[in-house]
């Protein structure tokens, strides 16, 4: 191993330098120490300044277990003080000194190193930092091409045993810096090389630089060779990268080859498998798609997919200088024309959508992004489609790396892009379809301006494969009260006028779905209208709340007749964010929500990011498997004021409102922290504690939990996870993650009878409480409360008032003795049927 020693003046510039270095090698296995900086003044601030004794110290630290040690430096006095380092040290450690680039130089250093180079070879890596930038900018300054730079390199003789792949640069920047570390630390056990077709330069796989001089763009072609003991397996693991787009998204579409025979269920193939160069793997009807329920809802409708994106002009076309200003002129007029047209329809549309499209008019006349493709036209000859394509990328990467509420705004970068090129090509924009039948919308991510154009059509669902709760998809969808999934991968290969059954509130799509469960879609879509209490048919009243993100959802809730709320998901009022909120911001947005409920049960659960809704302030580390990490209460192990903030943001919220507020928290697996959380919450001046029941250790833990809080409150979507060890995003899993399952439900029963032995609250608020079906036989286990979508209110109510308490506990002590879902589902109806004039509840 090679320890790096990076010198410079300022200390926050050798963090920050190292902190982006290390983000290439996420496996860690690399010595890095920074000497910067001269220490602090009377103040405590940094002084700017370098230390020739704290360079030999970090010098002499790597000796130990380095086998040379590499040295950059950032200007000046950095190159004095790291000579004098090599007196001043007390090891013989080789060392070397590099006049390399700080920052290419240590990036490119930390990477040669974390493979093992020598170092020989991790000083050149670092001094061959700069031709990649060098190469890409071009100008005057560039004495060399890329393919100039990259050939100072020399390739080794052909191996006539390697093996060799062609793959195709799929992410829509290229191979940058993460992408050329990743495909180093792939190429582990083989010496792989790197291939720009038909004839651009060669680079080895292990060498950043040299993989960044190549220059690879989107839609390149590369070819990979390998030689070695591994190198098949080193070169599908590289290969693999590629097709993935490097966890960046390919930006590219494919059109699903449609199945012959679309009526013919035996033939059904209405999915197909996206990896290039694999055969096409068939997917059957009754297949279901997950992602993310963002508007609540089910629906049963024919597919039709939205027209792919506007094509990348072509980076090749170099306009004249004499032709310049012409392009130029075209972005500017192209500007002014879309901004028009989206005027216009701004006009026309009203609430969310009329605000969306307001905003998608002013990135279209942005004279930053107008500014800046013309520049690139002026000087680099770019056409004039073509800068503003380059220009929409880099906005769009810059708004992807804020994360949150930014990174789904890219979707709006990509709509006025595709706007403006077509207005400059003089060709149509693929957008929503008119048709006279109702159908469902699938898209790869919807524009804004297609979103708003929804209302008053036809579109009664929609299914996008990118997107989350904030994206403009999920904003118009609940505004319009239609269904709507996200993130649901795979789903623009559905072919189209193919039925697909969209479910909002469990975030599925299943393609093709038998008649019957077709049948029980549109039965369920007929609203059933609630009168705000629910009562068994011997008189029994069973409280029903709503789930809730905010206030929009809580007018919903009030209007629907909820009782009260039963969850109200604080991170939901946050996720546009990437810093805390203050406590004053928390308040504002608490009591938006508390003031709906005058008088009325608000259960309040306290933060839960993580897992699936990572909160950029309170989930910094990328983790194995998230799930199973920093999520929920544990967060407060990290990040105590968080927690406390919250807590004192809803006391006085709740001084400030009549609404009664019971706090809860989530991921609570231990006695010992359902005390501490009920210890603080008291602290804050919030007296009813409650904790959330989605572990099986704290289904387990019960009764104990209940000693120290006043209430408990089971997630059945967590509780069925973590009980089957199974991941609830993952589609070929969907099957286990089911609340009737045996054991979810058993561990529902042990929960309802600690319940009653304190004689204490137990409720459900997963999308459990939400099925009619199920409902009666949570009473029957012990629930007393059921939290669900509005939505859902009055179908559970009517379910309830069917049966009796005794047909209850009779479903719920059949279902205890069955060993599998069909079971279950059969007992609990039979024992509800058991005396019911109406029947079954279904």
């Amino acid at each position: 191993m090679i320890g790096i020693v990076a010198v410079s003046h300022s200390a926050r510039l050798g963090e920050a330098a190292l902190e982006l270095a290390l983000q290439m090698v996420q496996g860690g296995g690399v010595r890095v120490r920074v000497a910067a900086g001269a220490g602090a003044d009377a103040d405590g601030a940094p002084v700017l300044g370098t230390d020739a004794v704290a360079v030999a110290a970090e010098i002499d630290d790597l000796a130990s277990d380095c086998d040379g040690v590499l040295v950059l430096m950032d200007l000046g006095s950095a190159v004095l003080s790291a000579e004098l380092a090599l007196e001043l040290r007390s090891s013989d450690v080789p060392v070397r000194l590099t006049p390399a680039p700080f920052v290419e130089g240590l990036l490119a250093a930390v990477v040669s190193a974390a493979s093992g180079g020598s170092l020989d070879l991790v000083a050149g890596e670092a001094s061959a930092a700069l031709g990649a930038k060098t190469g890409q900018l071009g100008g005057p300054e560039a004495d060399s091409t890329p393919e100039e730079v990259a050939a100072t390199g020399l390739a080794p003789e052909a191996d006539s045993d390697a093996v060799t792949r062609v793959v195709v640069v799929r992410n829509p920047l290229g191979i940058h810096a993460r992408p050329a570390a990743l495909i180093a630390e792939a190429s582990a056990g083989a010496d792989v090389r790197l291939r720009r077709l038909p004839d651009g330069p060669d680079a080895s796989a292990a060498s950043l630089t040299r993989v960044l001089i190549l220059g690879a763009a989107q839609g390149d072609e590369i070819e990979l060779s390998a030689s070695g003991a591994d190198s098949e397996a080193v070169l599908a693991r590289v290969a693999a990268l590629f097709d993935d787009g490097f966890g960046e998204g390919t930006g590219i579409a494919t059109a699903a080859p449609r199945a012959a025979g679309p009526n013919s269920r035996e033939h059904a193939s209405w999915a197909t498998d996206p990896t290039p160069g694999v055969p096409v793997t068939l997917v059957r009807a009754g297949t279901v798609l997950r992602g993310r329920g963002v508007s609540g809802g089910r629906v049963a409708a024919p597919a039709v997919l939205l027209g792919p994106p506007v094509d990348e002009p072509d980076p090749g076309v170099v306009i004249p200088a004499s032709d310049r200003e012409r392009e130029v002129s075209a972005i500017e007029g192209a500007s002014v024309a879309v901004a028009d047209q989206l005027r216009s329809r701004t006009a026309r549309a009203t609430g969310e959508a009329r605000a969306i499209l307001d905003a998608s008019r002013l990135l279209a006349s942005d004279p930053e992004l107008v500014g800046e493709a013309s520049v690139l036209v002026r000087t680099k000859g770019r056409s004039a489609a073509r800068a503003v394509w380059e220009t929409a990328v880099a906005h769009e990467a810059g708004l992807t790396a804020l994360g949150g509420r930014m990174a789904e705004r890219a979707a709006d970068i990509r709509d006025v892009r595709d706007r403006l090129v077509a207005e400059i090509l003089e060709i149509d924009v693929p957008g929503v379809p008119d048709r006279d039948e109702a159908f469902a919308l699938v898209a790869i991510d919807l524009a804004p301006a297609d979103a708003a154009a929804l209302a008053g059509g036809n579109c009664v669902a929609l299914v996008t494969e990118k997107g989350g709760p904030t994206s403009h998809t999920a904003i118009i969808a609940r505004s319009l009260g239609i269904p709507a999934v996200v993130g649901v991968a795979g789903s623009t290969r559905i072919v189209s006028d193919v039925t697909v059954l969209v479910d909002g509130d469990r975030g599925t799509v299943e393609i093709d779905p038998d008649e019957a469960t077709v049948a029980a879609a549109e039965a369920a879509a007929v609203a059933v209208p609630f009168s705000g209490e629910a009562v068994l048919a011997d008189g029994r009243r069973i409280s029903l709340l709503a789930n809730i993100g905010g206030a929009a959802d809580a007018d919903a809730a009030v209007s629907a007749g909820a009782e009260g709320v039963g969850l109200f998901r604080t991170e939901f009022c946050f996720l546009d964010r990437v810093d805390a909120p203050s406590i004053d911001e928390q308040v504002a947005a608490y009591r938006g929500v508390l003031a709906a409920f005058h008088g009325r049960r608000v259960v309040v659960r306290t933060l839960d990011a993580g897992s699936d809704k990572p909160l950029p302030f309170a989930n910094a580390d990328t983790e194995e498997n998230p799930a199973l990490g920093i999520r929920g209460l544990r967060i407060a192990h990290r990040s105590p004021a968080l927690l406390d903030d919250q807590l004192r943001a809803l006391a006085l919220a709740a001084e400030a409102e009549s609404a009664v507020v019971e706090v809860m928290a989530p991921m609570v697996a231990t006695v010992d922290e359902a005390r501490a959380f009920a210890e603080s919450a008291r602290s804050a001046g919030l007296m009813t504690v409650g904790v959330m029941i989605e572990t099986p250790s704290a289904a387990l833990l019960a009764s104990e939990m209940l000693e120290v809080v006043d209430f408990v409150s089971i997630g059945t979507n967590d509780l069925a996870q973590y009980t089957l060890a199974a991941d609830r995003l993952l589609a070929e899993l969907g099957e286990l993650n089911d609340p009737w399952q045996p054991a979810v439900l058993r561990l529902i029963g042990a929960v309802g009878d600690a319940g009653r032995r304190w004689d204490l609250p137990v409720g459900v608020c997963g999308e459990a409480a939400a099925d009619p079906a199920l409902a009666p036989v949570l009473v029957g286990l012990g629930v007393t409360s059921l939290s669900m979508t509005p939505r859902a209110l009055g179908r559970v109510a009517a379910a309830l008032a069917a049966v009796t308490e005794a047909q209850c506990e009779a479903a719920a002590e059949a279902v205890l003795r069955a060993a599998t879902v069909a079971d279950t589902r059969a007992v609990a109806i039979a024992a509800l049927a058991a005396g019911t004039a109406d029947g079954p509840i279904v």
